[in-house]
């Protein structure tokens, strides 16, 4: 079996164990172009009990680019996401900072500082990510935030202004002439463009994509 092979493998088999009980699939190109295409029975299987979601429309065929805006889906999703393998620069990482800055908890499993695999994650608990080599590590830190969440879920219901997070040319533009080679903070941009959180995110996302952006500690971006 291929590494690329064994990876499929490996990604599908937290949906297969979780079919009985729900899960849910997050696709990359729309509902009817699923990648890769021998995950379609796989798909099948989770939407009795589950669920797939997609922001791309019917028809669109995933690109790479397209994966780590999916990705931020995930994260959003989630309570908390473990990074278990990830190299210096590696898609893992950017879910990393998505769920970072959606306020969602990072795990990572520590490596041998000699693998090069394990450099991401490594990386990560030097900057603060809680390090996992048990489940009882996650499910320590998730189980406080879960009763808080069942506790707010017994609350009247607020009214809450959509924000989809998807910028305009124009917000585009203006996010991206502030920025420069010089490091500047997140909350700064958000201020100073007069936009969303959401709508800044998503074009330092794309920015980071293309490999325009470069992350300092602190909250701090700049231009490369």
């Amino acid at each position: 079996m291929s590494w690329c092979r064994a990876w499929r493998a490996a990604s599908t088999r937290p949906h297969k164990a979780s079919l009985a009980n729900g899960t849910i699939a997050v696709l990359a190109g729309g509902q009817d172009r699923i990648y890769p295409a021998e995950h379609a029975s796989l798909l099948e299987a989770i939407l009795p009990a589950g669920a797939a979601l997609s922001e791309m429309p019917l028809g669109w065929e995933p690109r790479a680019s397209d994966f780590p805006r999916r990705n931020r889906l995930i994260s959003g999703l989630s309570l908390g996401v473990v990074i278990v393998e990830a190299a210096k620069r590696s898609g893992a990482l950017i879910t990393a900072r998505c769920a970072l800055e959606q306020g969602r908890e990072v795990f990572a499993v520590p490596g041998s500082p000699l693998d090069p695999r394990a450099e991401g994650t490594n990386g990560l608990i030097k900057q603060g990510a809680t390090p996992v080599t048990e489940t009882a590590d996650i499910v320590s830190v998730l189980q406080p935030i879960m009763e808080q969440h069942e506790l707010l879920a017994r609350e009247p219901e607020k009214e809450i202004m959509p924000d989809d997070g998807e910028p305009a040319d124009d917000e585009r533009t203006r996010i991206v002439s502030l920025l420069g080679p010089a490091p500047v903070q997140i909350d700064d941009l958000v201020r100073l463009a007069k936009s969303s959180p959401a709508v800044v995110r998503m074009v330092l996302l794309e920015l980071e994509i293309a490999g325009r952006l470069e992350r300092h500690g602190g909250g701090l971006v700049s231009l490369i």
